[in-house]
């Protein structure tokens, strides 16, 4: 079976969805999006983003929904979503973190994908999707990911993984691999990181949160 065919029928056990994010404070969150906009836009944006993720995992069939969070919740987090903190160190073991937390299938995604429906997750989520494969992985189009999911959590598939770099996805993806898992992908999306990432997904999803707050922001801008 090839890595990126591993699907099978029969009945899969319920699946923990983690949804990994900051606090949407101006200057802590998304700064590659100024000076096109403000920290207070930016993080604007980024509760937006957060919003429309969230809105989402909830339609979603799942034994448990977890944001893993660095910073307070606040009037974002909608019921039936727990809330535990994230580790300390960088991204690599914050993750490993939120993994070593879980027993069971886990599927986590980031905040920086408010386009993300239903359809997106549906193959790591339906009956059968563990059946002969052992992770889930979602390529993002800067070269890193938006979903990793596994199906017996094991936080040394994460440590040491380099983040926020080109070849993020692929050493994450090959890490996998080189452990004998069978891996499965998940459709390419694109992140939320500059001006450019956020005017293309807002248009992807024009009536989400996220692009009505982008539309208001582009507004005030040509007043």
């Amino acid at each position: 079976m090839s890595p990126a065919a591993c699907t099978g029928a029969g009945t899969a056990g319920p699946t923990h969805l983690l949804v990994i994010a900051k606090e949407p404070l101006p200057g802590r969150v998304k700064t590659r999006l100024t000076p096109h906009f403000t920290p207070e836009e930016a993080a604007l944006l980024a509760e937006a983003s957060l919003a429309d993720t969230l809105r989402t995992v909830l339609t979603l069939p799942a034994a448990r929904r977890t944001v893993v969070l660095d910073g307070a919740p606040g009037p974002w987090l909608p019921p039936g979503i727990e809330v535990v903190p994230q580790g300390t160190g960088g991204l690599d073991e914050r993750l490993a973190a939120a993994f070593g937390a879980c027993t069971g299938p886990t599927l986590l995604i980031g905040m920086d994908t408010p386009q993300i429906t239903a359809a997106d997750l549906a193959p790591a989520l339906s009956p059968g999707s563990w059946d002969g494969c052992d992770a889930w992985f979602g390529p993002a189009d800067d070269g890193g990911f938006w979903a990793l999911g596994l199906a017996e959590p094991d936080p040394e598939l994460l440590r040491g993984v380099p983040m926020s770099v080109p070849e993020t996805g692929a050493v994450q993806r090959r890490r996998l691999v080189d452990a004998g898992l069978k891996v499965s992908d998940l459709r390419r999306l694109r992140d939320v990181d500059t001006a450019a990432d956020a005017m293309d997904v807002a248009a992807l999803a024009p009536h989400g949160r996220f692009a009505a707050v982008l539309r208001g922001l582009t507004r005030a801008a040509t007043r």
